[in-house]
């Protein structure tokens, strides 16, 4: 089976480079609605078994607008363990305001996340985030057993990228060795052994926006 992984749409705070997190959330752009339908449209005939979404509403309001798209008709499952990391004090932060408040932090969570330690901002761990995300995938592939099933989970950047690495079995130190995701791509993983272990199909497509991205769509 395979799971379709998406990050949500470009919001307000993604182009202010502002952190968001598991509790900040902000509305999605005009443009981000002309992609989120892009995609719908790309995915238009792929049956899947389920929609899920993490509970906040750029992610949410993400899956049901590729759903519309796709003229799926099908229910947007809210899943919390789809949602963005706790990013405790830190979260509604400018990126450059909270580099220079929490440099070492910041540089070991996007650079070395087996030293990551958010005690000091009463954040999540990056081993918390990628077992609710295990559980998710897991669960999911046992819930949805057949070769040709998929679902499909919209989440969030910095979550995915982590639940993503966990799933391929990636060590804690390179969980991030992909890189990060661009808002609304597309990436898919695939189970052939029931959620024990997952290898990469596709990882951050967004050919079907048709345009060149910039920088903050990948923040």
């Amino acid at each position: 089976m395979q799971i379709y992984f998406v990050r949500h749409g470009k919001t307000e705070w993604n182009l202010a480079s502002r952190f968001q997190g598991g509790h900040g959330d902000s509305p999605l752009l005009p443009q981000s609605l002309k992609d989120i339908k892009k995609l719908g449209k790309h995915l238009k005939g792929t049956k899947f078994r389920a929609i899920f979404a993490s509970p906040l509403d750029r992610a949410f309001n993400t899956a049901q607008g590729i759903d519309d798209a796709m003229n799926a008709n099908l229910p947007v499952i809210i899943d919390e363990r789809l949602r963005e990391f706790n990013l405790g004090d830190m979260e509604g932060m400018k990126f450059a305001d909270a580099k220079k408040k929490f440099p070492k932090q910041i540089d070991n969570f996007w650079h070395h996340p087996e030293k990551y330690d958010p005690t000091e901002l009463h954040g999540e761990t990056y081993e918390h985030v990628i077992q609710r995300g295990k559980n998710f995938a897991r669960e999911v592939a046992h819930r949805f057993p057949n070769e040709n099933d998929k679902v499909l989970a919209v989440s969030h950047g910095a979550a995915l990228s982590a639940i993503m690495g966990g799933l391929l079995g990636y060590p804690l130190k390179d969980v991030r060795k992909r890189g990060g995701l661009s808002n609304t791509s597309l990436s898919i993983l695939e189970t052939k052994d029931g959620g024990k272990t997952f290898h990469p199909v596709v990882w951050d497509e967004t050919d079907y926006l048709g345009r060149k991205l910039s920088k903050t769509d990948s923040l």
